[in-house]
């Protein structure tokens, strides 16, 4: 959820609004645009003019631990897609912990440590990523 009528710039630095963010908001702000270029180009641009992927970018002024990521390339363009998933290895290798539920099992085996598949609200894989065979996990995945 953005403020759709303040820019994307007020925006940001309202995720540095809790005391204990404010006297780091200003390398914050350069941490967000460095990760995020577009949102520098649009800085003076109404939030709510955004996309829901380029409006998510903004949560992360408030330097979150935990990262809860669902679908982040559903419907983005491939070479969108990619970017996204360069500033998820970025975000990762900041010490951020990053949950992502993505239908790209390729490229979220990437940038994955841990790998669990749900069915019916239940766990019937957990494993290390690094020993994830694809074609397996896609075959439990559809029941083949």
């Amino acid at each position: 959820m953005v403020f759709r009528e303040l820019s994307v710039e007020e925006n940001l630095l309202l995720g540095a609004f809790p005391k204990a963010r404010r006297a780091a908001a200003t390398q914050r702000l350069a941490q967000a645009y460095g990760l995020f270029p577009r949102l520098a180009e649009r800085r003076r641009q109404l939030a709510g003019s955004l996309s829901g992927g380029e409006a998510q970018m903004l949560g992360l002024m408030s330097d979150p631990e935990l990262l809860l990521i669902d679908e982040p390339s559903l419907g983005l363009a491939p070479v969108i897609v990619q970017e996204l998933f360069e500033r998820l290895r970025a975000i990762k290798g900041q010490g951020k912990t990053i949950v992502l539920v993505e239908q790209n099992t390729a490229l979220a085996l990437e940038i994955s440590d841990q790998v669990y598949l749900l069915s019916s609200g239940r766990i019937v894989l957990s494993e290390d990523a690094a020993k994830i065979d694809l074609a397996a996990l896609h075959d439990l995945y559809f029941s083949r």
